[in-house]
């Protein structure tokens, strides 16, 4: 397996290199998170490829936008530098035709995390797929609400739950939450929305904690995976799903969806800053 390429210079491979993966062990920031095998949740990492191209077999080329579906629960996941010069590495490579390209995008990616990925391939011209669509989130924006807010590293001490009667059940958004890569520095923007089931959860506290993430350092799967178990211990909802949807960066944007449920579906809504 190569090293790492973040923070390195690269030279760009335009012929098929499954090597060129990076695997990073999930379990170094669950570490930290005190998490064990025995996960709280489930889930999925979204990723959506829009630098797609390859050569047919008379060497005409290709475009596409790829979808990678990759379950939280795998052993590694992919470093998002490796996975974009994997698929540049497809760009001087002949294929036959869209069915094998799936099965090689599948197969390697795969392998490298330890779990099956699924691979959707959706061509340009296909306007009636969800990635050329624009959605909103669904729920409360909170947005709008007029907090003071001064700390900008993880604070979970901002979640706490109202007084109310009964049971609340409902979904917010915010598309304030910005951190950083752990390596390279750079700014990662996101939408965040959360949707549970319990005691109310103060609006203002939860934004001033989406907030509070400004300049952390981590990779947006572990982001996501820190803010269900701050919300899931401090506010110790009934059911949580936590789905956040970055911006991307290199041709890739990676959607990290994390849930309590044991039955639930995933909705990839294309925002608009995507």
């Amino acid at each position: 397996m190569s090293h790492n390429p973040l923070g390195r210079q690269t030279d760009y491979v335009s012929s098929y290199a499954p090597e060129l993966l990076f695997p990073i062990a999930r379990s170094d920031s669950r570490q930290l998170l005190s998490l064990g095998s025995s996960l709280p949740f489930r889930g999925v990492d979204l990723w959506t490829g829009y630098e797609l191209s390859w050569l047919d077999s008379r060497g005409k080329p290709q475009v596409a936008v790829a979808e990678f579906v990759l379950p939280c629960d795998s052993e590694f996941m992919v470093e998002s530098k490796s996975f974009k010069l994997y698929l540049n590495s497809f760009n001087q490579t002949h294929i036959a035709d869209t069915t094998q390209l799936r099965a090689m995008l599948a197969r390697d990616l795969s392998a490298v995390i330890g779990k099956p990925v699924e691979v959707h391939l959706y061509t340009v011209g296909d306007h009636l797929s969800a990635l050329g669509k624009i959605h909103a989130c669904d729920g409360v924006c909170l947005d709008g609400l007029p907090v003071a807010i001064d700390t900008y590293h993880p604070q979970p001490d901002y979640l706490g739950c109202q007084v109310s009667a009964g049971v609340v059940d409902e979904s917010v958004y915010s598309h304030l939450l910005k951190t950083n890569c752990p390596v390279t520095g750079q700014p990662d923007w996101a939408s965040v929305q959360i949707r549970y089931r319990g005691k109310a959860i103060s609006h203002e506290g939860l934004l001033r904690y989406i907030v509070s993430f400004r300049e952390h350092q981590d990779f947006h799967e572990h982001c996501v995976e820190r803010i269900f178990m701050d919300i899931w211990q401090r506010c110790a909802p009934e059911s949580l799903t936590v789905y956040a949807r970055y911006t991307r960066r290199g041709g890739l944007d990676i959607n990290p969806l994390r849930t309590s449920e044991h039955r639930w579906s995933l909705e990839s809504k294309r925002l608009l800053r995507q």
